[in-house]
């Protein structure tokens, strides 16, 4: 779901102290709820949630605000979230990984920055690229994303080698390989294309039941 309100929050001290120093705050605001139950259940409490909302001069962006099951899936924060059978296994899992316009998004990125622009060197055309590619990466790195990864690194090859090769349209093969691309990966002096394959995916592990609650160690003591 996504709140959307366009209000002034003005009874939050924190908030009062940003606007007072002009720092802008964003306008809406992300959120999921998850509910275990029926659609009718989710439909019934996306009223409650609206309710409350409005108790604080919020509301949902009707146009924004999407049901939906967990097999069906969502994408959330640039992440697709949905359950998918394990493969070999007859178990279900939820998995979060890059959604397909997050993919989108850093392919478009890359092309535009490799197309044209020749009179440049690989170098400078390196380091554009790396900055984006390692902060894409490294934000979807605890997803199931190491296939994306991979792709990414074909793509960006791809393209890297194409600009190559319209900058030096004469030269040979060889020429470029001997030049540009030590062990097929494009190099220029110390500057390397960064390999967003060899980015180690680290998967969340789920916690829930192995944190203690606050009030699991509150005593009568405590509480007076």
């Amino acid at each position: 779901m996504r709140l959307d309100d366009g209000s002034r929050m003005s009874g939050d001290v924190h908030v009062r102290f940003c606007e007072s120093r002009g720092v802008r705050l964003p306008p809406a605001t992300h959120l999921v709820v998850l509910v275990a139950g029926t659609r009718a259940h989710a439909e019934g409490l996306r009223g409650e949630v609206a309710g409350v909302l409005s108790t604080v001069g919020l509301r949902l962006a009707e146009e924004k605000t999407r049901i939906a099951h967990i097999d069906e899936g969502f994408d959330f924060l640039g992440f697709r979230i949905q359950r998918h059978p394990k493969r070999g296994t007859g178990k279900r899992f939820i998995y979060t990984y890059p959604s397909k316009k997050a993919l989108a998004s850093i392919k478009a990125k890359v092309r535009s920055t490799t197309r044209g622009a020749t009179d440049q060197s690989l170098a400078v055309l390196l380091h554009r690229l790396n900055p984006m590619l390692r902060g894409w990466t490294n934000y979807f790195r605890h997803g199931v994303s190491k296939a994306t990864f991979s792709y990414l690194r074909a793509f960006t090859w791809t393209r890297v080698v194409c600009w190559l090769r319209h900058k030096h349209r004469r030269a040979p093969w060889k020429w470029l390989r001997r030049h540009y691309l030590p062990g097929w990966w494009p190099t220029e002096g110390e500057v390397r294309l960064f390999n967003p394959a060899g980015v180690t995916v680290t998967r969340y592990t789920y916690r829930g039941t192995r944190i203690p609650p606050p009030w699991a160690t509150m005593t009568p003591e405590s509480v007076a």
